[in-house]
């Protein structure tokens, strides 16, 4: 076998199964297909059943499994509820994707702490209890991946961003802990950090001139990301490319951090 042949294979998802939490639009959405198009067979989970079928049908087409699951993360029991469907109807799990997450911009001495709890339960308590839930049937089964989708403001961040950072460096923490206490059982846990993609939740962002033009002046690549982008990264991070790489936070951000 050729060397070339023996990297391509190192990315090769064939045979893996994959849950990814918030995939109904955005860069959930993109991550889920770049899985797939990398062999995953795919678990999908978000609050909007319609777009999940949808997805699922473009993964089909792809020649792998999906199955849509309408699921609230915040909900008692959801992540052992999708946990139970995936392993009746995939038989096993190898991967999770912790995506689902809000953002409520205000100014701290304005944010509410219901809005506060809002977004630190959904980010962050919601990644732990899938994390905590998956974790049990990884570490059973000596391998897995874990990967928590952070954001470039878990490292640094902007006004108006208080409950978001806050959540964001809680996710980073979170990933770091994990990954000591799992790292004998081969299982993998690290964080994905991306900058501004352009996507239909940014889209507000994108369409202000002077937010648009401050990202675009902020960022040394001199642009927003496009989702596609962050192909790369997450098939790499779920592959056996990356089976010595753990507790670590992969930025793709264009740059933004290396200022």
């Amino acid at each position: 076998m050729s060397n070339e042949k023996r990297g391509i294979q190192r990315f090769d998802l064939t045979g893996r199964v994959a849950i990814m939490t918030g995939a109904g639009k955005g860069l959930g959405r993109a991550m889920a297909l770049a899985l797939a198009e990398a062999g995953a067979d795919m678990v999908l989970t978000s609050r909007t059943m319609e777009e999940l079928e949808s997805l699922a049908k473009e993964i089909n087409a792809l020649g792998q499994k999906a199955l849509p699951i309408q699921a609230d993360i915040l909900e008692p029991g959801a992540g052992e509820e999708v946990i139970a469907r995936a392993e009746k109807e995939m038989g096993h799990i190898d991967i999770l994707v912790n995506n689902a997450g809000i953002n409520i911009r205000k100014d701290a001495v304005d944010l509410q702490i219901e809005e506060f709890k809002r977004v630190i339960d959904t980010n962050l308590s919601g990644t732990f209890l899938f994390s905590q839930a998956v974790g049990k049937r990884l570490i059973k089964q000596g391998s897995g991946k874990v990967i928590n989708v952070s954001s470039i403001m878990g490292s640094v961040t902007l006004p108006r961003q208080t409950a978001y950072s806050s959540s964001k460096g809680g996710v980073e923490m979170l990933t770091r802990v994990m990954a000591l206490e799992w790292a004998p059982h081969n299982i993998q846990v690290n964080s994905l950090a991306p900058t501004y993609f352009e996507t239909d939740l940014t889209r507000p962002l994108y369409e202000d001139p002077e937010r648009r033009a401050f990202i675009e002046e902020r960022t040394p690549m001199g642009r927003w990301g496009q989702p596609d982008e962050l192909a790369g990264a997450i098939i790499f991070l779920a592959s056996e490319a990356s089976s010595f790489i753990t507790g670590q936070t992969i930025f793709v951000d264009g740059g933004w951090t290396a200022w």
